[in-house]
């Protein structure tokens, strides 16, 4: 039988609480065990909920003295980069939470030096574990939608205004001169725009050929919490993606696969899948899911190929790397959102309708004449 695979885990407050009842699951199931966490402050017994392994505020410390194999990284995103080459320093292996990193120049530097150092590291985009992604794709290659003409992305978020005070890179661009990128797209609906690309099979930094974006925000930050963007393909397969956390009534996001005999709704948070085709009722069929750290684990046990290497988020990043390098995101006017009575969160009328079309139509906001998005000029270059 083979042994549990020793992990140390940087970040466990936040979302880090998800890897830590995740980290749990697996140990009970023997897969893994937690022998550090990594926190500036240290958690105490009731936070964590029982007993607690080595801690430590220096990672490579708590690295060296636990002699784990692999770690978790769930930090702030400017961290990521220097914190992952610490651990591939030390030959351990990696699950890095999503965005890898806040630029292209990052993520380079990190995927170039994970390689290097021959260690095995796996992007925290969770639903690329689900089962209907490769489904989808084979309903793709088998023409069960006619050709592909173009993938959408819509999600339509609620966040309080508390929710860009819980950090203090929260709802920043940059901090300390570092860039941070902490936007609708690029963070809490990055999982939208991974799945699109991958969907496309678009996934790698040189399938992108361009990107167009538009970023606003209602709420009091420098980040976009209302954008969209649009990439161009190597393969000619336009992948438009708008996001809201400001929406009227939050829905669960998903991808749209538009081909020119049907359609194909994945709901990702969810692995349900709806296709939708010439000559055929609807079919509406649930999937199950691999874990992201159990497939490293798995990877690393038994040589199973892993489903989210780094090197399968290039495109992705492209697309963090327009959103850093697009002008800041424009503040709605106050006319443009309100406070619903009761709630402490900013609500954008009608931009749940705006992001449900752009992922119909893969247009931009400003194209589908958004009262508060200027027009836009068009290039014949």
């Amino acid at each position: 039988m083979t042994e549990p695979l020793p992990l140390v885990l940087a970040g466990a407050r936040g979302h880090g609480r998800w890897h830590v009842a995740n980290i749990r699951r697996l140990q009970e199931l023997g897969v893994v065990r937690l022998v550090g966490i990594c926190e500036l402050t240290p958690l105490t017994e009731d936070e964590f909920g029982g007993e607690l392994p080595a801690q430590s505020a220096d990672f490579g410390e708590l690295l060296d003295s636990t002699g784990a194999r692999a770690a978790v990284i769930c930090t702030p995103i400017p961290t990521h980069t220097d914190l992952a080459l610490a651990a591939a320093s030390r030959g351990v292996h990696l699950l890095l939470e999503k965005p890898p990193a806040p630029s292209y120049a990052e993520f380079r530097r990190m995927a170039d030096g994970i390689a290097e150092a021959g260690v095995a590291c796996q992007i925290g985009f969770q639903s690329m574990g689900s089962h209907a992604v490769p489904a989808i794709r084979e309903l793709i290659a088998d023409g069960a939608i006619g050709t592909v003409t173009g993938i959408g992305g819509a999600g339509a978020w609620a966040r309080d205004e508390a929710y860009f005070r819980r950090a203090p890179w929260a709802g920043k661009r940059r901090l300390n001169g570092a860039d941070v990128i902490d936007g609708a797209l690029t963070n809490p609906l990055a999982h939208a725009v991974a799945t699109a690309l991958a969907l496309g099979g678009s996934t790698r930094a040189e399938d992108v050929t361009g990107i167009e974006t538009e970023l606003w925000r209602a709420n009091a930050i420098e980040s976009d919490d209302t954008s969209c963007v649009r990439v161009t393909t190597a393969q000619g397969r336009p992948v438009t993606v708008a996001a809201t956390l400001c929406a009227e009534h939050p829905d669960e996001p998903y991808v749209l696969v538009h081909g020119s005999r049907g359609r194909i709704t994945f709901w990702y948070k969810q692995d349900r899948v709806l296709l939708q085709r010439a000559d055929h009722g609807p079919e509406e069929i649930e999937y199950g899911r691999t874990d992201l750290l159990e497939n490293l684990a798995d990877h690393l046990a038994n040589g199973a190929p892993l489903l989210v290497p780094p090197a399968e988020t290039g495109a992705f990043m492209k697309v963090v790397e327009a959103i850093r390098l697009a002008p800041d995101p424009a503040p709605l006017p106050e006319s443009a959102w309100h406070r619903p009575p009761g709630e402490e969160r900013r609500v954008v009328p009608g931009v749940d309708g705006l992001v449900a079309a752009a992922a119909d139509t893969l247009a931009l906001y400003s194209e589908l004449a958004a009262p508060w998005a200027a027009p836009r000029e068009v290039s014949t270059r």
